[in-house]
């Protein structure tokens, strides 16, 4: 062989080299050594630390082998696999068992292979560690951890105050300590002699039974003693050192709220010299601002009083003409000819804002019809720019003086504006502020009690009255019906309802009509659509089943009708030429309008909340005349109905009536044939 050249290493036949030959020889010698030494009850750390010491020294002879070997190729698979196969002939060995851990029962002395240190401490072997390492000793043992935790009692919820607490909070005072009235509280009225048991004086007593009215009904029993009194202050037309307090009035529909308000008006408006606007009555349709209108006249014949409307029914031009004297000089006190106002909230901020010397600094009442409709309005924030307008402000005084300087001062400012003008108003060492002489009524069926629209009220001093039944006086929880929004219902008022399908309504309605003799009605649906459609509905049912009979006749009334029209409609059903009238909800024909004769109110699609139903069914049983309040209720709307009921504690007062199909067969034919054209009408 050459020199320089190394020499390559064997390989015998089987494919071992010389140094795995060694090795594998070594190992089956350790293997036969271990057998035959080391007994099954062998200490398990002991053949621990054994096995390692000998897997340290076969890694170190194989890692030495492998260094010398590297250079050898390594043999095919198959010869690998045959050699192991010879190693296992010899017998069949013993896996060596794995490496068990040391535990804490280990270490407290359980088992031969714990260790100890210097001082006698339990120490820890680690498995990766070097036993040649000295041992780290183990923490002592705490008799701490051994001793049960504290044990803390469980939170308990702090005792809540009772309801009648809570539902108190932020209420005034005053409305828990309202005046509650007997529905049923009536009073004779005298023609002779001084009355004082309601103020009224002999000329107003004799007009009320000119036009009918005998007796006063619960509601104004109450308020016209309280409004008109027996001091000369309750009835001035300015009191601003001794300012009358705010009324609420909570009462049922056809009470007689509107004459409630109507007769202080009169009474105290009489004595007046210079015309100036002095009441203002805010309402939320035309209609019933034209009823009021109606009202205020037939009071106040021969009294002089001047009667203004705004409702946007005519031009606004013209209704500045009806309504402001002088628009051509600005003037400091206003300039009115009239000394009632009625309009709507759209018209009344119209005429504020647009309107030269519209005033409203003479007012001496504010009212507020229907009050829960007309304060949920938003339109332009209209009561807190009325409410302003009452109220002296510095802005008046620039607008008057700086702009318009050569305008006279002294036109009749209202004591509460004196102190705006310094040229006018007498300063005295002690100065006393005047107060507006404004007073605020506020009426409605649903009088709410949310402190926040109370508080938009500005109320001052005021005093409450809800007109509510013995039965329903009652508390529950401890808490006063008056704050909780019980609706009250005329006394004479009788209620039903018909549960069934959707498709049934209509033959429900015709067995009401014709079964049931409903006539002087009036009907309310969902929408205009519906409502032109049910009276098409009627029509073709009348035309195939009144020729033994006078056919019943039915309108429909809605705002989508011009002014004049509705007016017609409204006068012949007044007249009883019209026998079913047909409104829809979006209409609020349903709200304060007074229909004397009306003695059914059927709501054909159902209300959908209990305001709705109250100022619905409160069209008929008006005055202590009887009424009739029908609702057809479909079936999937029957469990909110009830629960609407229910929570407003009247569940009980409404009766079911069961309609069979055996009620409704004879009814069956004519309806056909009038669906049937309703479908031909509607296709053409």
């Amino acid at each position: 062989m050459a020199e320089g050249i190394p020499s390559t290493p064997t390989v015998n036949p089987q494919g071992k080299t010389k140094a795995k030959t060694r090795y594998l020889k070594r190992k089956k010698s350790r293997r036969k050594a271990r057998k035959s030494a080391a007994p099954k009850q062998a200490n398990n750390a002991a053949r621990f630390h054994e096995e390692t010491d000998e897997d340290d020294s076969d890694n170190n002879d194989a890692q030495s082998d492998s260094e010398n070997d590297m250079l050898v190729e390594r043999p095919p698979n198959g010869s690998q696999s045959m050699d192991l196969k010879e190693t296992r002939e010899g017998g069949r060995e013993e896996r060596p068992k794995k490496k068990q851990k040391l535990t804490l029962s280990h270490l407290e002395g359980e088992g031969e292979g714990n260790r100890t240190n210097v001082e006698g401490v339990p120490v820890a072997i680690d498995d990766e560690v070097d036993a040649s390492l000295p041992a780290m000793p183990l923490p002592p043992k705490s008799p701490e951890l051994h001793m049960s935790l504290p044990v803390f009692s469980l939170p308990a919820l702090p005792v809540a105050p009772p309801k009648s607490i809570l539902a108190l909070q932020g209420l005034d005072q005053a409305l828990v300590e309202a005046e509650v009235i007997n529905p049923s509280s009536r009073l004779p009225i005298t023609p002779n002699g001084d009355d004082t048991r309601n103020g009224l004086s002999e000329r107003t007593r004799r007009r009320l039974l000119e036009l009918g009215i005998t007796e006063l009904f619960a509601v104004q029993t109450a308020l016209l003693p309280f409004l008109l009194g027996s001091s000369a202050t309750r009835r001035s037309l300015y009191a601003p050192f001794d300012p009358p307090q705010d009324v609420c009035v909570s009462a049922p529909t056809g009470s007689g709220k509107t004459l409630a308000y109507v007769l202080p008006i009169v009474e105290i408006l009489s004595t007046r010299v210079v015309t100036h606007l002095r009441a203002l009555i805010v309402l939320p349709t035309r209609d019933l601002v034209m009823q009021v209108r109606e009202t205020l006249e037939a009071v106040s014949k021969g009294r002089g009083l001047k009667i203004g409307v705004a409702t946007g029914q005519h031009s606004f031009a013209h209704e500045q003409s009806q309504l402001v004297s002088d628009k051509s000089t600005k003037l400091s006190g206003g300039s009115s000819k009239v000394d009632i106002l009625i309009c709507t909230p759209g018209r009344l901020i119209d005429h504020l804002s647009g309107t030269t010397n519209f005033s409203l600094q003479h007012l001496r009442f504010l009212v507020i019809d229907e009050a829960d409709r007309l304060l949920a309005q938003s339109f332009q924030d209209w009561l807190a720019q009325v409410l302003a307008a009452t109220q002296p402000s510095p802005r008046m005084v620039s607008e008057t003086t700086e702009n318009d300087v050569s305008s006279p001062l002294c036109d009749s400012l209202a004591p509460a504006f004196l102190h705006l003008h310094r040229e006018v108003d007498l300063h005295t060492e002690v100065e006393e502020r005047k107060n507006v002489s404004c007073q605020k009524l506020m009426f409605s069926a649903t009088l709410t009690s949310d402190p926040g629209k109370l508080a938009a009220l500005d109320l001052r001093n005021p005093k409450y009255f809800v007109v509510q039944g013995q039965s329903e006086e009652s508390d529950v929880d401890g808490i006063p019906n008056v704050i909780t929004e019980w609706f009250t219902m005329p006394e004479a008022l009788k209620e039903h309802m018909i549960i069934c399908e959707a498709s049934q309504k209509p033959m429900m309605l015709f067995h009401l009509v014709h079964n049931y003799a409903v006539r002087n009605a009036l009907v309310f649906t969902k929408s205009s659509e519906s409502a032109s459609r049910l009276v098409h509905l009627i029509e073709f049912f009348e035309a195939a089943t009144s020729f033994d009979r006078n056919p019943i006749v039915v309108r429909s009334y809605s705002s989508d009708l011009p002014v004049n029209e509705r007016r017609n409609i409204l006068e012949k059903f007044k007249a009883q030429e019209v026998h079913l009238e047909v409104h829809h909800i979006f209409y609020l024909i349903s709200r304060g309008i007074d229909i004397s004769h009306v003695s059914h109110v059927v709501s054909y699609d159902t209300p959908v909340d209990m305001r709705k139903y109250v100022h619905r069914v409160g069209r008929t049983a008006r005055a202590g005349r009887t009424g009739d309040a029908w609702t057809l209720v479909e079936e999937q709307e029957a469990h909110y109905f009830k629960s609407m009921l229910r929570s407003a504690g009247h569940l009980e007062k409404v009766k079911r009536m069961r309609v069979s199909e055996k009620d409704t067969a004879p009814l069956s034919p004519a309806y056909e044939i009038a669906l049937q054209n309703l479908r031909d009408a509607y296709t053409q």
